[in-house]
């Protein structure tokens, strides 16, 4: 008989243990996904010599995600955005719109947020706001043949750009949904105010207030 209640207990004390792998302190989640990078682009114009009004618009890009978060409370969590580098096309904007690439860049942004997250650690659906800092890293800028021509370079001699990295605040919202004790489905939405200096091979230089808004949806598992 005692046998018999120890079996029908078995059940209940490993579901008692699953659930304290819930969103509460001292957990760790580790997530795998995809992100969507769209830049505002507000553009200011490139410096003389250049026709008036010459500006850039950069494009959206998407990329393998992911990410790491820690349970500090029941509550307060920390996380680190990971992601492969996005890279984004950048177009003529203003007087030069219509021509085309001009260039394109990979950025690879590194944050940390932390997040006060709703509702118990065991609720099945737990919205989330983050405040947090952005280095964005930006490297390998590549000018096309369009650049060259309207900022008079040469083929033996093409302009060349660069894209300053710099540190920028982000703000985050988002919700984590459960599926079982461990596995759960994350999506959040963040937004970075991020202005960034252009400056070419000919002295000129480009100020883009990019303002970055990522949308990432991903599947993660709790430890």
């Amino acid at each position: 008989m005692k046998n018999t209640a120890k079996f029908l207990l078995l059940p209940i004390a490993l579901a008692c243990a699953a659930t304290a792998h819930a969103q509460s302190a001292g957990t760790w989640m580790v997530r795998a996904g995809g992100t969507t990078i769209t830049p505002a682009s507000t553009n200011g114009a490139l410096t003389q010599p250049s026709l008036p009004n010459t500006q850039a618009a950069v494009g959206s890009a998407s990329q393998v995600s992911g990410g790491i978060t820690y349970m500090l409370d029941n509550n307060i969590s920390i996380d680190v955005p990971l992601a492969m580098p996005f890279k984004h096309d950048i177009t003529g904007d203003g007087a030069i719109a219509g021509v085309g690439k001009i260039a394109d860049v990979k950025a690879l942004p590194a944050t940390v947020i932390a997040q006060w997250r709703f509702m118990g650690p065991k609720d099945m659906f737990r919205p989330y706001v983050g405040v947090g800092l952005t280095y964005a890293a930006f490297f390998g800028a590549r000018g096309t043949s369009v650049l060259t021509a309207i900022t008079g370079g040469t083929p033996d001699r093409p302009t060349t750009l660069s894209i300053g990295s710099k540190f920028a605040p982000t703000v985050q919202l988002g919700a984590a949904i459960a599926l079982n004790s461990r596995w759960f489905v994350d999506a959040n939405y963040t937004m970075t105010r991020l202005t960034a200096t252009n400056t070419l091979s000919t002295g000129q230089t480009l100020e883009s207030k990019i303002d970055p808004v990522s949308v990432s949806l991903s599947v993660g598992y709790m430890f």
